[in-house]
């Protein structure tokens, strides 16, 4: 269920957003990101993700995430869990004057099918897995997906 502006911006405010990420991979090992164009995180490069709607299953928040994002259908099953992260911003989406905090479901995913990506970013890129945590453009809490063995 999609909110209004209004009452979107009082549950940021006041409650945490559940949301799925999406780490993609190709067969070669580089990784999918986008430069965003929303608050927050607004100009890094990021991975594909959204949030879990009310009354939204984990399984067809994955579907709808994973067709939104990457135009793909895929089931949850299709993917590896890679675990639970927190991010903590001090804006949000609308520029008030408070952040946004999610806890994410993180999901790897190797593929090598053509993606149809949407428009939550300036552009996509596909980056050398080893470059990322080097590159400061790209948001710290996206290199937490590729930090140790996941």
């Amino acid at each position: 269920m999609l909110l209004d502006k209004e009452a979107f911006s009082d549950v940021i405010k006041n409650t945490p957003l559940i949301s799925i990420d999406l780490v993609v991979e190709s067969s070669d090992g580089k990784v999918l990101l986008g430069k965003r164009i929303n608050e927050p995180a607004k100009g890094f490069w990021f991975v594909p993700g959204g949030r879990i709607f009310k009354d939204e299953s984990l399984d067809a928040a994955f579907e709808r995430t994973v067709k939104e994002e990457i135009g793909l259908d895929l089931k949850r099953e299709d993917a590896a869990f890679i675990g639970v992260y927190e991010h903590f911003y001090d804006n949000n989406v609308f520029d008030n004057k408070f952040g946004t905090h999610y806890i994410v479901l993180g999901h790897k995913i190797v593929t090598d099918e053509k993606l149809s990506l949407n428009n939550q970013h300036e552009k996509y890129e596909w980056f050398e897995k080893e470059l990322v945590l080097k590159n400061k453009d790209v948001h710290k809490y996206a290199k937490d997906y590729f930090k140790g063995n996941k």
